[in-house]
């Protein structure tokens, strides 16, 4: 590459706001990409960074007239309308998490520009999360908790968790993580994704024509796709109906994968006996939504896949090693498919 070249960066940070990402203030401390934050990065890619000319800006407040020269974008989301004409050297858009559902449908994007993810910030966070998940049903947590807030003694015993049976649903990054756990729990994993292929830390695999089978199998479900419109309402009041008696499910994917009415109805009536749900719309979740009093029902606030230290660093991490590879005009790695949306 040219020691002389330059390549302008934009990173738009978002205040918080219930209207956009981060919702909340907590949220805007960990996701925001602050100047000491990309000066850290920085300093562990130097070998890219000194090819960089780097503007980091709030919402959209300096937008037009930085994106006027930028060749790449780093943020959640961005005024889609003309971009084209507003931006006419970007050549890619680097989206700070891993679903992109906020931004189809795809069309708004320029010929030539390469959208790209943060696929494998999330998957040690992820796995983490699914590992207590599991095991905070298999143990009967969220009745105990129930319980708690009657101030109710009902001894609830649980076993050790071997042999037991968990369905992942969705098998990427978030997914992966959890199949890597929970295979140290010594219960058989048992995977759901698009294409079917093999998974090292799973030990059967299947695709959406296979899931009514293997959840009639499942011990513990854990939701982690995307929302697409293959994904939508994947999980319906009929598909949770044929969940396995007993079992208990996780959602850390999307809430559009889910219908949480069916859900609590289910929970009420003892169909099923626990859920923990991380993902909601809208978010913040509404006060007077049924799930926060729904019996055996984990609320969790959009937390399980983001490390709270880590994440900016990981991010930028992803992406000085795209922006190597763009100015070694080399592919670029965690590529959107805009027709199916992740």
């Amino acid at each position: 590459m040219s020691a002389e070249r330059k390549v302008r960066v934009h990173v738009k940070n978002n205040h918080a706001s219930p209207d956009t990402f981060p919702p909340t203030p907590e949220g805007e401390e960990v996701f925001t990409i602050t100047p000491e934050r990309f000066d850290d990065a920085a300093r562990r890619h130097p070998d890219v960074a000194d090819h960089l000319d780097v503007v980091i800006d709030w919402d959209t407040d300096n937008f037009a007239v930085s994106m006027a020269t930028a060749e790449a974008l780093v943020t959640w989301d961005l005024p889609t309308e003309n971009l084209g004409d507003v931006a006419p050297n970007l050549q890619w858009i680097h989206i700070i998490g891993a679903g992109v559902e906020h931004l189809c449908p795809m069309d708004w994007v320029p010929d030539g520009v390469t959208v790209v993810n943060n696929k494998g910030a999330h998957a040690a966070k992820a796995g983490e999360f699914a590992l207590m998940a599991v095991l905070m049903l298999h143990n009967k947590m969220p009745a105990v908790q129930f319980n708690q807030r009657s101030a109710d003694w009902t001894s609830l015993y649980s076993t050790p968790i071997a042999g037991k049976t968990a369905l992942i649903v969705g098998t990427g990054s978030l997914g992966g993580g959890a199949a890597h756990q929970l295979k140290k729990l010594g219960i058989e994993v048992m995977g759901i994704s698009r294409h079917g292929r093999p998974h090292d830390d799973i030990d059967e695999m299947g695709t959406t024509d296979d899931l009514d089978a293997m959840l009639a199998r499942a011990d513990y479900v854990f939701v982690a796709t995307p929302a697409t419109p293959e994904t939508e309402n994947l999980f319906s009041r009929e598909r949770l109906g044929r969940m396995k008696a007993g079992a208990g499910i996780i959602n850390v994917g999307r809430s559009a994968v889910m219908d949480y009415d069916a859900l609590v109805d289910l929970l009420d009536s003892g169909h099923l006996s626990g859920a923990i749900i991380d993902v909601f719309d809208p978010e913040p979740l509404p006060a007077d939504s049924p799930l926060w009093s729904a019996p055996n029902l984990v609320v969790t606030p959009h937390i399980s896949a983001d490390d709270g230290d880590n994440y900016v660093p990981i991010t930028l991490d992803l992406f000085f090693a795209n922006m190597r590879r763009y100015l070694a005009d080399e592919p670029l790695q965690n590529v959107v498919n805009p027709t199916l949306g992740y």
